[in-house]
């Protein structure tokens, strides 16, 4: 992986590009000037309420601070060209439709794939199998289960883009999905399309927006008929879509009611379930409940609640929300100077959940104020350093 700086050490470079002293972007971006100056040498890390204040006083998107660290870059960039052109062609895809039997492996593979974070893997087989879904849906005239395959696969796409740092690419794909989602009545791939949709404005750091989105979608989806557990994943997914919106825009009384309603769903539910590229449970809540209290500023109550999910992460998470688990611990942790423990989590990190971990901008910045505050050569960082690309 090549060299790439960390949101903390991008705000410095952009904000002398843009002529600015400290003292001034701090006052623009509501911060105090020794925070920042904590942010820029490494002491704290950048935050993403932080990178998205700091990314609106300088009139830039939140994407141009996080920077795009990249596994093997010139085969992502490859990549990530031919997805591009798989969905900029949506309605006129190449591929000829597979067999069933053969079609649902592939997508199945697909979002398992996602689930683990082996995001190269998947990302070496979406533009064909985009393609595939799509062939077989437009023949399919308005099946609504081929839409809903089209809308699952486009979903996987969304977590590629926005995790390896591509928001225009991201913003493209959910409007892909959302039109996938209403070629046919399908409640359930409307609501997968919001939640991505509203990752695109949490991504932003617009989180008023996208709590709109959130509150918008579950009215809809409420408001579509029937009743069932097959409702409880995609509802419950929302609101928990909600908890990290809330949070970081420091909104407490959205936080909790959002979560409050996540519990209540979570209720119904014997364990966590992966259903259309989501993950609903009472183990996921938990996850989403320790990284709000990070987000409002309560890091010893997340480290307290991190005890028992770290000896033991709830049974039938994947990866992809175990590796998160981990990367919020860490931030907890280093937030009341648990400098061995967070480490300690990070490594546990990228041991779950390897690709996530290198490029995840919380992880590189605890990574980042790590390395700083030891002060020395910690082998275990220095390693996690490279894989990261902040050597």
């Amino acid at each position: 992986m090549e060299s790439t700086p960390a949101a903390g050490e991008n705000i410095a470079v952009l904000r002398k590009a843009r002529g600015l002293g400290q003292a001034k972007l701090a006052r623009e971006a509501g911060i105090s000037l020794s925070y920042l100056s904590k942010i820029e040498v490494g002491e704290r890390p950048a935050t993403p309420p932080v990178v998205a204040a700091i990314a609106k006083a300088l009139h830039l998107p939140t994407a141009r601070i996080y920077g795009q660290p990249f596994l093997e870059p010139s085969e992502q960039a490859d990549l990530l060209n031919d997805l591009r052109g798989a969905v900029r062609r949506h309605t006129l895809p190449k591929e000829d439709v597979p067999p069933p039997e053969v079609l649902a492996s592939d997508i199945r593979k697909a979002a398992l794939l996602r689930a683990d974070t082996r995001y190269l893997e998947l990302l070496r087989m979406l533009p064909k199998l985009l393609g595939q879904v799509t062939a077989a849906a437009l023949s399919s005239r308005g099946e609504a289960t081929a839409w809903g395959r089209v809308a699952d696969v486009y979903g996987c796409a969304y977590a590629v883009a926005h995790r390896l740092g591509q928001p225009d690419l991201a913003d493209m794909i959910v409007s892909r999905q959302t039109w996938a989602s209403q070629q046919t009545w399908n409640p359930e791939a409307e609501a997968g399309a919001a939640w991505n949709e509203a990752g695109t404005y949490q991504s932003a750091g617009q989180y008023e927006d996208g709590l709109a989105i959130v509150e918008r979608a579950v009215s809809r989806f409420e408001a579509a008929g029937d009743e069932g557990p097959h409702r409880v994943v995609p509802l419950g997914s929302l609101h928990l879509r909600g908890v990290v919106l809330a949070s970081r825009n420091k909104d407490r009384r959205a936080t909790e009611a959002h979560l409050s309603r996540a519990r209540e769903l979570a209720g119904q539910l014997s364990g966590d379930v992966l259903r259309h590229n989501l993950t609903f449970g009472s183990g996921n809540t938990a996850l989403y409940e320790l990284a709000a209290y990070v987000e409002l500023g309560q890091p010893d109550r997340a480290s307290e609640m991190a005890v028992p999910l770290l000896a033991e992460p709830p049974s039938g998470l994947r990866p992809s929300r175990v590796g998160r688990l981990y990367i919020d611990a860490a931030r907890a942790r280093l937030a009341v100077k648990d400098l061995r423990g967070a480490e300690e989590a990070l490594k546990a990190a990228f041991a779950v959940a390897p690709q996530m971990a290198e490029v995840h901008p919380m992880s590189r910045e605890v990574l980042r104020v790590l390395f700083v505050l030891h002060q020395r050569s910690r082998p275990d960082l220095i390693a996690m350093a490279e894989r990261s690309g902040l050597a």
